[in-house]
């Protein structure tokens, strides 16, 4: 019976061992680099589309600004200079 159990306990071991080495053997294959650069591919063509999602909506919501303050017939000087100020603050930075 002890002999029984560990045969079993080697065959689930030897089981596991082969699937993780094929596994391992895939994922260095052509087919295997495929699939892990394609799904960076995606995962980056979805980081670019929330970035360009959130900087239109700040475009949006900065024009709407802008819109309501030249019907109102107010000064567009402190609306644009902050940005400037913040622009060059950048601009002089090392990164």
């Amino acid at each position: 019976m002890k002999r029984m159990i560990w045969v079993g306990i080697g065959i689930a071991v030897g089981v596991v061992a082969v699937r993780k080495l094929t596994k391992a053997a895939h994922s260095v294959t052509p087919g295997g680099v495929a699939e892990r650069v394609g799904g960076a591919g995606a995962e980056m063509k979805a980081s670019l589309k929330a970035f360009w999602a959130d900087v239109s909506e700040a475009k949006q919501a900065k024009e709407a600004e802008l819109f309501d303050a030249i019907e109102r017939g107010e000064d567009l000087t402190p609306l644009l200079s902050d940005d400037e100020e913040e622009d060059r603050a950048l601009q002089g930075r090392q990164y």
